[in-house]
């Protein structure tokens, strides 16, 4: 869902900045494509080197596990009952599971219950870079859609409503998922901080002629787009997800 959040937005942001800045629909399209393009790239990367990352300090805690159960099996034998009893069994009993859970396998036993570390949620980086491409790429391509169908005159306000009415819908989306109401899902704040983001955008990219003729002007416009930053986002900080 959150790659899907960041297609979105990111690609509706430079639909209506293009689109404001009077281009044609095939500039509008070209101009859509590449920044899909580009940022499922930029996501697929991200997600390799962060699960990777993760992957690689899986594999070290397991080396040290596997060296700690060569070393001392009996203080592994205890340290592995003591997780059953924090979990609430009794501790005779506790004893007994360890050492039948670490006669078939004690390496995997140690990685699953102490480690939290199992087939199901081992780290899959090219699995997790594969499907961030995907959920941007289909976030991007709602927008992209809107050009298409939409005339020419009305992709600014037309790729602006159905971006926020796309985020809503996963949100929705979302919602159902994890069994919550879909209404208390939308945050009504983040739509409109992402139609502020859209419309600064626009108004900024549509202000460039005018920008290129003297260097008074670049300056006029930066003071002008940092104004409209700070009235679109009052005292809220932003990152990238």
């Amino acid at each position: 869902m959150l790659g899907a959040n960041d297609g979105i937005v990111s690609t509706a942001s430079l639909i209506v900045g293009v689109a404001a800045a009077t281009a044609t629909r095939n500039d509008v399209l070209i101009a859509g494509v590449a920044g899909l393009v580009a940022g499922a790239m930029s996501m697929a990367a991200g997600e390799y080197v962060s699960v990777s990352s993760q992957s690689d300090t899986e594999r070290a805690d397991i080396t040290r596990e596997r060296k700690e159960l060569s070393d001392n099996i009996a203080f592994e034998l205890d340290e592995l009952a003591d997780v059953y009893v924090t979990r609430g069994v009794d501790r005779e009993l506790a004893l007994r599971v360890a050492e039948q859970m670490m006669a078939k396998d004690a390496l995997t036993a140690h990685a699953r219950d102490e480690l939290g570390i199992s087939e199901i949620t081992t780290a899959r980086p090219v699995q997790a870079a594969l499907t961030s491409a995907a959920t941007f790429s289909l976030g991007a391509a709602m927008p992209l859609l809107m050009v298409v169908v939409a005339p020419v005159g009305t992709l600014v306000p037309v790729v602006s409503v159905a971006s926020l009415a796309f985020l809503a819908l996963l949100g929705a989306v979302g919602a159902r998922a994890g069994g919550r109401s879909a209404g208390r899902r939308f945050d009504a704040d983040g739509g409109a901080a992402s139609a502020g983001h859209l419309r600064c955008i626009g108004g900024g990219i549509n202000d460039v002629p005018s920008m290129l003729q003297d260097r008074s002007s670049l300056m006029r416009f930066a003071v002008t787009s940092q104004g409209r930053r700070k009235q679109s986002f009052p005292g809220r900080q932003f990152s990238k997800s």
